[in-house]
C-alpha cells in the first residue's frame, strides 16, 4: 500500500489515480494524519503531494515529523519536496516569479533511480511560486529546468526523493515511468490491486454489515454508480433491497425508460419509479441562479425519496453510490481548492432517516467503478454513459429553467448525441452535451430573418474528470450536428462548440 498525505493540491486525487493504474492499492488522507495511524497502515512509501501554501507560511501544513523516521521510502512532489527539504534542514526560497506550465528538464549526472530508464530532456508541469536553494545534508541534484532551477533532488541512501514538478499530470512527459520507478524500483510495492476481489470483499462486508434481515433501500440517478452500487447490494442481499429512481424531469431522452429497462426488467432488481417531473419544475420555473437551481433540485429530492422510503416497511441502511474522490474532499486539508460549485447527491438523508449508510465503492474512483460494473454484467449502454450532473439539464440551461427551455435543450443533446454514436465517436468522448445559452442571436431562415436561441456543444477528453481537454471534433461531423439542430428544432438559429480545457474552465457550464 501506498499512502499519499495531501497537503492541499488540486492533483492530489490525480497521484492516486495514476498509482492505482499499476495496479497497486493506495489511499489519501490528510497531511494531518497521526503517526500512530501512519504506522498501523504499514505502508511501502509515502508520497507527499503539492500544495497551495508556502513553506514559511504560519499557517502552512506540516505533517507529523515522525513520517521522516520510519525507514520508508519518501517522494515529495512539489509542496511535498520543499516540506521535506525544509524539515531536513535545507533552504526554500522564492526565486523570481515561479514556474508555471510546461518547463524543459534535464538531468544531472548524479539522477537516481526514479528517473531509470527515462529520455532527456523531456517536458515537465510547473506549478510552483518558492524554489530549492539548499539541499539537506546527504541530497543531490538530480534534475533541473532549463533556467537552472532545481527540478528533483533526491537521497537514495534514506531513500528520501522530490519532485519539484507534478509527474501525475499527463502535460509532463514520462510522468508514469517515473511514478512506476518510485513504486516498484524503490518502494518495491506488488501489482496486486484486482477488482475481481474487491467485488467478493465488497459483497462480504454488505453482508455482513446488513444482517440476515434488515432492509436496504438505494437512490437510482440513471447514472454508473448508483447502478453498481445497487447490482452489487442486489447480490448480496437480493429482494431485500430497494432502489428509488426518482425522475425529476431533467433526465436525458430515454433515460428514466432505460434505467427501468435495464435494472429492473434485465437484473430483476426492485424498483420503486416516482414520477416527479411537474414538482420539480414547478419549483425552478424560472429560477436562474445554479446555486438556486442546485439546492432547489437537492432538496426536492430528499423530500420525494423521503416520503417513499417510508412506504417500506423495516429499512434500516441507505446505499449510495458515494465514490473516493467525494471521501477524500471530505477528510482533506481546509482549503485544497476554492469553492466552485455544490454538488447535489442525498448526502441529507441520513440524518433525517435515522438510516446506516452503506456505501460499497467508496474506495474506488470513477473508472474502477466502470471496469466493476463490467464484472457485474451492466451493459455498455450503462457502463460508457457519459457523466451527467446530479441537477440534470437544469444546469445546463444558463438562464431561466422553463419546460419549453429544457424540452428544447434535450431535443438538442439527443440530436448531437445520436450524430456521435453515428460518427463512432461517443466512445471515445469523457462527457458530450449541448447548452441552452441565455442569448438570442440573428438569423436567416428561407427569406425572413430570425432572432432565435443558441446552443453550445461540449465535448472533453479525459481519465477521470479532474482535468480535461477539448475534444478535436471532425468538421465535418460537427457541420451535420450543427445543421440537424438548427433544421429540426424551432427556436435555435445558431450552434458554436466550446474549446476550453479544464483547467480554466470546469467541464460542466454550470
Amino acid at each position: 500500500m501506498i499512502l499519499v498525505l495531501d497537503f492541499g493540491s488540486q492533483y492530489t486525487q490525480l497521484i492516486a489515480r495514476r498509482i492505482r493504474e499499476e495496479r497497486v492499492y493506495c489511499e489519501i488522507q490528510p497531511y494531518s494524519l497521526p503517526l500512530e495511524e501512519i504506522r498501523r497502515r504499514r505502508p511501502d512509501g509515502i508520497v507527499l503531494s503539492g500544495g497551495p501554501s508556502s513553506i514559511y507560511a504560519e499557517s502552512g501544513p506540516r505533517p507529523d515529523p515522525g513520517i521522516f523516521d520510519l525507514r520508508i521510502p519518501l517522494l515529495g512532489i512539489c509542496y511535498g519536496l520543499q516540506t521535506l527539504v525544509h524539515h531536513l534542514g535545507g533552504e526554500v526560497r522564492r526565486v523570481g516569479k515561479g514556474e508555471y506550465g510546461r518547463t524543459q528538464v534535464r538531468l544531472t549526472p548524479d539522477a537516481g533511480p526514479l528517473f531509470s530508464g527515462l529520455p532527456e530532456p523531456f517536458t515537465a508541469w510547473m506549478s510552483h511560486g518558492d524554489s530549492v536553494t539548499r539541499l539537506p545534508a546527504g541530497f543531490a541534484v538530480e534534475a533541473v529546468t532549463a533556467d537552472g532551477i532545481l527540478a528533483a533532488a533526491g537521497d537514495p541512501g534514506r531513500r528520501f526523493f522530490g519532485l519539484q514538478f507534478h509527474p501525475e499530470v499527463e502535460h509532463t512527459e514520462h510522468g508514469r515511468a517515473l511514478l512506476r520507478n518510485f513504486l516498484f524500483g524503490v518502494c518495491g510495492a506488488r501489482a496486486d490491486w484486482d477488482l475481481g476481489d474487491f467485488r467478493r470483499e465488497a459483497v462480504r462486508r454488505i453482508r455482513e454489515q446488513i444482517g440476515s434481515s434488515a432492509r436496504v433501500i438505494c437512490g437510482l440517478s440513471g447514472g454508473v454508480d448508483s447502478a453498481v452500487v445497487a447490482c452489487l447490494v442486489h447480490e448480496a442481499v437480493g429482494d431485500r433491497l430497494t432502489s428509488i429512481f426518482v425522475d425529476h424531469g431533467l433526465l436525458r431522452h430515454d433515460e428514466a425508460d432505460e434505467v427501468m429497462r435495464i435494472l429492473r426488467d434485465g437484473f430483476g432488481l426492485r424498483v420503486r419509479r416516482v414520477d416527479a417531473a411537474d414538482r420539480f419544475l414547478d419549483r425552478l420555473d424560472g429560477v436562474e441562479d445554479p446555486e438556486r437551481k442546485r439546492k432547489i433540485i437537492g432538496e426536492e429530492f430528499i423530500r420525494v425519496f423521503e416520503a417513499e422510503a417510508q412506504k417500506i416497511p423495516g429499512v434500516r441502511f441507505l446505499a449510495q453510490g458515494t465514490l473516493y474522490p467525494d471521501v477524500i474532499e471530505s477528510v482533506s486539508v481546509a482549503g485544497p481548492s476554492a469553492h466552485i460549485k455544490s454538488h447535489h447527491n442525498v448526502g441529507g438523508l441520513p440524518e433525517r432517516m435515522d438510516l446506516e449508510l452503506v456505501e460499497p465503492v467508496k474506495e474506488l474512483f470513477k473508472d474502477e467503478v466502470r471496469e466493476l460494473g463490467r464484472k457485474l454484467g451492466l451493459p455498455d449502454t450503462v457502463i460508457g454513459r457519459h457523466p451527467f450532473p446530479g441537477p440534470g439539464l437544469a444546469v445546463r440551461i444558463l438562464g431561466p429553467v422553463t419546460r419549453e427551455a429544457v424540452a428544447l435543450l434535450r431535443d438538442a443533446d439527443r440530436i448531437y448525441l445520436e450524430e456521435l454514436r453515428a460518427a463512432s465517436l461517443y466512445d471515445a468522448i469523457w462527457q458530450a452535451f449541448a447548452v441552452l445559452l441565455p442569448v438570442k442571436s440573428v438569423g436567416v431562415m428561407g427569406d425572413e430573418r430570425t432572432y432565435a436561441n443558441v446552443v453550445a456543444l461540449r465535448a472533453v477528453t479525459s481519465v477521470d474528470g479532474m482535468t480535461a481537454d477539448w475534444f478535436p471534433m471532425p468538421a465535418d461531423v460537427l457541420g451535420r450536428i450543427a445543421n440537424r439542430i438548427v433544421n429540426t428544432l424551432p427556436g435555435v438559429n445558431r450552434v458554436v462548440y466550446d474549446v476550453t480545457s479544464k483547467p480554466p474552465a470546469t467541464i460542466e457550464w454550470e
